[in-house]
């Protein structure tokens, strides 16, 4: 078990509520599904050029996806949610996430009344900060190269950064995050982000099964949206008080039962109290295996005693991982109203 000082996630807010003192604000403007090793130079850069001038960093992103909007018809694996941003966005030093409401009225907003109305009258920026194959406004009219002109036309500093690429050559990219996660390969993944991928839920009620068996779990039932491979993960689960648990997670059908509706189930190593209601995160550290069918209850627990043991061996030499995962070891997770839910 361990313990952190517990530190708030970077605030939201709203493009309609923005505060006249972040006005002069350094702001990076992305997507940022993932937050991933390309992300990251683009956050160091807003950070970099707000200390130069003695000004907020902040981070702008668009919600909901503009995918989910424009293409309702293809299903989309958030990597991120919004909160999940607003955690990983002061794991990264940023003061605050300005959130853009996207619909389809939005979607028609020029590139010219984008930077008009919305970086400069609406947000005053100083300086925008944007990776280099950035576009925007109606049909993605806008680019780099547009921006900076707009800049220099309208007082704000532009500055573009280049694709940034893994030791093979190959861009960071949200879609291969996603591709490895859906085919459980955590390691590569968590490689791309440059953290652990985590998730954030409410433990809710369970069957109780899990105490029948000797592994009472905190369940946590996540988006429809997710795309993770079902199996056995070995996971750390955080608590709003920032305490960090060793555990391995089933997130899977439960096909041995009832093969129900899909639910995360984390077994939190020697553990007796209980998390009613509570909002944790739960980071991925190591897929052990695929969900599979047992053909009796001893045999399924037998294969979980074993999965314990090989959860507990990778924790135990895991290490504090990377700057943004020990940064994100002093921020908890976010907290919501709470749907009560013991562990079960």
């Amino acid at each position: 078990m361990t313990a952190s000082v517990s530190l708030p996630a970077a605030p939201l807010v709203p493009l309609e509520d923005f505060p006249e003192h972040l006005r002069g604000s350094v702001l990076a403007i992305g997507n940022f599904d993932g937050m991933h090793q390309g992300h990251h130079a683009l956050f160091d850069a807003a950070r970099a050029e707000a200390a130069r001038r003695g000004a907020p960093a902040l981070m702008l992103t668009f919600e909901p996806h503009p995918r989910a909007v424009l293409r309702p018809d293809l299903p989309l694996f958030r990597l991120t949610p919004l909160d999940t941003k607003a955690r990983l966005a002061a794991a990264f030093g940023l003061d605050g996430v300005v959130v853009v409401a996207f619909n389809r009225a939005f979607a028609e907003t020029s590139a010219a009344d984008f930077v008009s109305r919305i970086l400069v009258e609406r947000l005053g920026i100083a300086a925008v900060v944007v990776g280099h194959d950035f576009q925007f406004g109606h049909d993605r009219l806008g680019t780099p190269n547009f921006l900076a002109r707009e800049g220099s036309r309208c007082g704000f500093a532009t500055d573009v950064i280049d694709a940034v690429t893994s030791a093979d050559g190959a861009p960071y990219s949200a879609t291969s995050i996603r591709l490895a996660l859906e085919s459980g390969d955590v390691a590569t993944a968590n490689r791309e982000l440059g953290y652990r991928w985590f998730v954030t839920g409410t433990v809710q009620h369970g069957d109780k099964r899990g105490r029948e068996l000797g592994y009472p779990t905190a369940n946590v039932r996540l988006p429809a949206d997710c795309g993770l491979a079902l199996g056995i993960y070995a996971v750390t689960l955080t608590r709003a008080d920032g305490t960090t648990l060793p555990a391995v997670a089933s997130y899977g059908k439960r096909p041995t039962f009832d093969n129900g509706a899909v639910l995360l189930e984390v077994h939190v190593f020697d553990f007796a109290s209980d998390l009613y209601g509570e909002e944790v995160a739960v980071t991925f550290h190591a897929f052990l295996r695929g969900e599979e069918r047992f053909t009796s209850i001893e045999a399924l627990i037998a294969q979980m005693d074993r999965d314990s043991i090989a959860a507990r061996a990778i924790l135990a030499a895991a290490g504090p991982g990377s700057a943004v995962d020990r940064a994100l070891a002093n921020i908890a997770p976010p907290r919501h109203v709470a749907q009560s839910g013991p562990i079960a």
